[in-house]
């Protein structure tokens, strides 16, 4: 009887342990929030427990996909984009998570390898057109066609992101500035207008405004 009264004990105790493993991905969410206040050292040391958690996990053969996304998110908060590739990389061979592979995606943009950047950004919106991170993804495939001088591809995208999440100011600028390029200019004061009425203080919106107005007449 002893034997079977340990293995039921342990087996109550053992959710309980489980309950009690350090999670990495609240760790990355504290040093996300610490982040936004300013605290970066106290961020740091955050991330650098999430980063080890997720080692840990992937060293003891017990990560899940969940393990590899929390690492690649956190890694990118450390700007430290070629890590992000590697592990990136390392787990899109184990199986196709589109989160990891919009970080991978921004992570090379980063290192200004655009042309893998937009196969990673349209990998992901192909399959994922209104997921968690498309609006993000059609953003920076917005960038790459707006560095490579291809202006009306990157109003599409830019276009895209705004009517996903129109609330950014940055965004709506960009598409300004690439409406502008294109002579385009009644449009372009429109995006400028967007993004001053998101943030009125917006220095650069306010000339790109006065500048296609003054173009336009």
């Amino acid at each position: 009887m002893k034997p079977i009264l340990f293995t039921l004990i342990f087996c109550a105790f053992l959710p309980l342990a489980a309950q009690q493993r350090p999670d990495p991905l609240a760790h990355y969410r504290t040093g996300r929030d610490l982040e936004a206040r300013g605290r970066i050292d106290e961020a740091n040391s955050y991330y650098g427990d999430a980063v080890r958690l997720c080692t840990e996990e992937i060293s003891a053969g017990i990560a899940t996909m969940d393990t590899y996304a929390v690492l690649t998110w956190t890694l990118q908060r450390q700007k430290m984009y070629n890590e992000v590739i590697r592990w990136g990389t390392q787990a899109l061979r184990i199986r196709e998570d589109f989160r990891i592979i919009e970080t991978v995606g921004e992570a090379y943009f980063y290192i200004k390898d655009y042309d893998a950047s937009l196969k990673n950004m349209q990998r992901y919106t192909s399959r994922l057109p209104d997921g968690d991170r498309a609006s993000v993804a059609y953003f920076f495939i917005g960038e790459i066609f707006r560095y490579q001088k291809k202006f009306r591809s990157a109003d599409i995208a830019y276009t895209t992101a705004v009517q996903l999440e129109p609330g950014m100011a940055l965004w709506w600028f960009r598409l300004g500035t690439v409406r502008e390029a294109a002579q385009e200019l009644p449009q372009a004061a429109e995006a400028f207008e967007r993004a001053l009425k998101i943030n009125p203080s917006y220095t650069e919106a306010q000339e790109g405004l006065q500048r296609t107005r003054r173009a336009a007449t």
